[in-house]
């Protein structure tokens, strides 16, 4: 079976039984037969554009089962020379269509990012910055190249968060490098600003909490007012004093978010990776809580659990939730029911390899509270820990 199709059958296999439906049950939704189903699921026939279509109605999952279809080798080819005949029929190097097509291939792709493996979408973004980059050399006004390397700035800047995710450092920090660059020439200070809130990110997972702190506050310095990222990077200096124990400025770090979150519209597309969705602020809540030791994280935790699942959001965000909330039940003294969230969070399979450090703080609360679901969890957590990447 493929990455594609077994991602394909993952997401079937969870939304069937996260809906409780039997295969009859769902056949009489999607109109096509139980036994074509279950086989779907079993990765013994391939999906189609038609089955992902009819599941995304009966699941109400939007375009969820397409956009897995959407991500295959021959679709980045066929996207890619889309634009390029569109660049040759307007009898210019880097036309305005141009342009306009690689903008939306890159907003597609930020969108893509909460749903698709790390590894597949790496796949594309790098076929897309390759086509960026022989375009470069084209014949090209000012004002055309400027917006070209604003669209490579973009897809260097989503390449280097997903080589994090696949903790890839080596690689991710060249192309962080490189979107800060291409953000410095053309005077885009949101580009600029998403590096440093990506960097700040990346060192508070691995530990450097007064670093996080400061690459937080500076892309507050350098962010629009008001903008998406600078409300993703007051709530990243919310994290930094969280785990550096300061419940004071924690505090005031979350009001601030919350403030800014309260007069923001919801977004066209809120799985955009770089647009901020004011939802997300009761996440960012229930983490920060969780890390601070705040008694009231566990029933954040919880609500936002129940909030992500009813608006069937993304896989990912759920399982991040779930540590957060085992994290908050170890604080409170329920390991056993911290072990059942990291446990379903890790089955879960959306784990990413740049995140796992959550799970494993979880898994090493339990084992250090002596709870009799110790062994199993970290057995566990040994079977599923995510494979670790070379840069």
């Amino acid at each position: 079976m493929t990455n594609q199709g077994a991602r394909f059958a993952a997401e079937l296999l969870h939304f069937k039984t996260e809906r409780g439906l039997s295969y009859r049950e769902l056949a009489r939704l999607a109109n096509y037969s139980s036994s074509y189903l279950e086989e779907l699921v079993k990765g013994k026939k391939p999906a189609n554009a038609e089955v992902a279509a009819r599941l995304d109605r009966a699941f109400g999952t939007g375009r969820r089962f397409r956009e897995i279809l959407s991500v295959g080798d021959d679709g980045l080819d066929a996207g890619i020379e889309a634009i390029e005949l569109v660049r040759r029929v307007t009898a210019s190097d880097v036309s305005a269509e141009t342009l306009n097509e690689l903008e939306r291939a890159a907003n597609s792709m930020a969108m893509l990012y909460a749903t698709t493996p790390p590894e597949e979408l790496l796949l594309r973004v790098r076929k897309y910055l390759g086509y960026v980059d022989r375009l470069l050399d084209a014949r090209k006004t000012l004002d055309q190249g400027r917006r070209l390397l604003i669209i490579g700035g973009w897809l260097s800047l989503l390449r280097a968060t997903l080589h994090i995710d696949l903790t890839q450092a080596t690689a991710a920090a060249a192309h962080l490098d490189a979107a800060a660059t291409l953000a410095e020439q053309t005077g885009h200070r949101e580009i600029a600003a998403w590096c440093l809130e990506t960097r700040a990110w990346q060192v508070l997972t691995a530990g450097e909490y007064r670093r996080a702190l400061d690459l937080s506050q500076q892309a507050q310095a350098v962010a629009p007012a008001g903008s998406s990222v600078y409300i993703q990077a007051t709530a990243q200096e919310g994290r930094a004093w969280a785990r550096l124990g300061d419940s004071a400025q924690t505090g005031e770090a979350l009001n601030r978010v919350e403030q800014l979150a309260e007069h923001l519209d919801r977004p066209e597309h809120p799985e955009h990776h770089y647009q901020y969705d004011p939802a997300k602020a009761h996440s960012y809540a229930a983490t920060t809580l969780a890390w601070v030791g705040d008694p009231a994280a566990v029933s954040v935790a919880q609500e936002v659990i129940k909030e992500l699942r009813r608006d069937g959001a993304r896989p990912r965000r759920v399982a991040s939730a779930q540590l957060d909330l085992g994290l908050a039940l170890l604080s409170a003294g329920k390991a056993d029911e911290a072990a059942a969230e990291a446990r379903e969070a890790i089955l879960s399979g959306r784990v990413v390899s740049s995140n796992w450090w959550r799970a494993a703080e979880v898994v090493g609360g339990v084992v250090g509270s002596g709870a009799p679901e110790a062994a199993d969890l970290l057995a566990l957590a040994h079977e599923h820990r995510p494979a670790i990447t070379a840069s």
